[in-house]
């Protein structure tokens, strides 16, 4: 039965279509035989079934972690860092079949899925090179016939939770850094994409990663139970998110009882500010890719746009123009520049905003509709939407462009920085002064000065205020580390 509806799915190796939970090297259903129904979004079709595991699940899983991490911490980073090379290679050589998963489970167009493949796969290797790139520090010490050495190591058993909208990618970028330093993992992917999250954990065990390093805990109805005991449990070290600002709060919450380590990734509101020296052919060309990518369902999304009143009616035209030529589809279909939102809730808020904005004085310049009885909704565009519409309070996540005039570099900063979070920032100038200035003045993690386009595995990824705490990629294998000084005292450095 399993192989037939793995067959469906249409890959090249039909083997890396899991319908169980993997822990402790064994692929297992829920015990109490409950299952979560996975939609291809694109066309409510279901895909296949996955456990919805628990709390007994995530207890084992967590054991399991905690039994590997002793010989896996010991491993070399060199043996590590090799594990993953193969790892990477892995990736790389399903590559097709892994985006092809991620088109079916989020929806993305397969342009998409392949380029977010990519991305996932460069975390595994980056991070395998940052594996032999950990060092240790000698500290000069006032004391004579002292020494004081400091060393890293691994925390220990590390709980990911990760979104729906990159399902591949945000597991690799914590996945990564966590297996380099020597760390165990368990996972609890969204149940919106649990299957790509089950590949990986295929692949790895192929590339040679020991039972019990890697578990997966699909959930959906007993999502509480399962976060909270990863949150909480005493044996794990480190808890790891990417998701919304609210959900971030409570697992914080959580993992503050026992003073775990944290690194979060919450929530952003984008500002995308175009001054009037810009260069609009290039700015447009930004603000299509960084609101519209993935129907605009990632965290980096420029979710306000302010225009200089100067430029602003030919900005406004050319983005309309080149949303008018997009075509929404199923992301397998030849010619589809975006696909459908993930689910019924993302519409109905994309809706809201919308009608919040026009109510308020915004004018739509093209789209503004779903599509009934779908999970689609019309690419937008919203002319002299006012600051004090939902838009600008909250994250859209969804296909909508919402315009705002305004005079002065001042005046923008302020409205780009009027939110509780900071995640990403972008702005478009020719005048090298403004973009120092305005680069520092933007209370953000994370700014692209002239470009759309900041994600990459080298950087340093996070945001400021309630966007999270921490960063991923770079060099966020720290996250997943302590440092031990070891202090020699008794050296007779001079001959008797």
């Amino acid at each position: 039965m399993a192989s037939t509806q793995a067959a469906a799915f249409g890959l090249k190796d039909p083997t890396l279509v899991k319908f169980q939970g993997f822990i402790d090297g064994k692929w297992i259903d829920a015990k109490n035989g409950e299952k979560i129904a996975v939609t291809n979004p694109a066309t409510n079709e279901e895909l296949g079934t996955v456990p919805d595991m628990g709390l007994a699940e995530t207890k084992e899983a967590i054991e399991a972690a905690s039994r590997a991490f002793p010989a896996w911490s010991r491993t070399t980073t060199k043996h590590r860092h090799d594990i993953l090379m193969k790892f990477y290679m892995l990736m790389k050589e399903h590559h097709d079949d892994l985006s092809r998963l991620i088109t079916l489970e989020n929806g993305k167009p397969l342009a998409d899925g392949k380029g977010e493949m990519s991305y996932s796969a460069s975390f595994i290797e980056w991070f395998a090179e940052e594996a032999v790139r950990i060092y240790g520090e000698h500290v000069p010490s006032p004391i004579p016939n002292f020494r004081n050495i400091v060393i890293k190591q691994p925390l220990g058993v590390v709980s990911i939770l990760t979104p729906w909208n990159f399902p591949s990618a945000m597991i690799t970028r914590k996945l990564g850094a966590a297996l380099a330093a020597g760390c165990t993992a368990v996972i609890k992917p969204p149940p919106e994409t649990p299957f790509s999250a089950l590949a990986l954990a295929e692949l790895a065990t192929r590339a040679g990663v020991p039972d019990g390093v890697i578990n997966v805990v699909p959930t959906f109805k007993n999502v509480i139970e399962v976060g909270k005991e990863m949150c909480e449990n005493k044996v794990v070290r480190k808890v790891t998110f990417t998701g919304s600002t609210p959900v971030a709060k409570l697992l914080y919450g959580m993992a503050a009882s026992t003073l775990k380590k944290v690194s979060i990734e919450a929530g952003g509101n984008a500002p995308f500010i175009v001054f009037d020296d810009a260069n609009l052919h290039e700015a447009v060309d930004a603000a299509i890719l960084c609101k519209f990518r993935s129907s605009g369902q990632t965290c980096v999304c420029a979710n306000r746009i302010f225009v200089h009143s100067s430029v602003y009616a030919e900005f406004a035209s050319r983005l309309a123009e080149k949303v008018s030529q997009f075509k929404i589809g199923n992301g397998l279909e030849e010619g589809t520049t975006h696909g459908p939102l993930i689910h019924a809730r993302a519409v109905e808020k994309v809706t809201r905003h919308v009608e919040d904005a026009v109510a308020k004085g915004a004018q739509i310049l093209i789209g503004g509709k779903s599509i009934p009885n779908t999970s689609f909704f019309e690419p937008t565009v919203l002319s002299d939407v006012p600051p004090d519409a939902q838009i600008h309070k909250e994250e859209t996540f969804g296909p909508l462009a919402s315009l705002t005039k305004f005079e002065t570099e001042d005046e923008v900063v302020k409205l780009a920085n009027s939110t509780d979070v900071g995640l990403a920032g972008y702005f478009f100038s020719r005048d090298v002064g403004r973009v120092w200035r305005v680069a520092e003045r933007l209370e953000v993690g994370m700014v692209g000065a002239n470009t759309g386009f900041i994600s990459q595995a080298t950087i340093p990824f996070g945001g400021v205020k309630e966007s999270g705490i921490g960063r991923e990629g770079g060099h966020g294998i720290e996250e997943y580390m302590y440092k031990k000084l070891i202090a020699f005292g008794g050296l007779s450095l001079q001959e008797k």
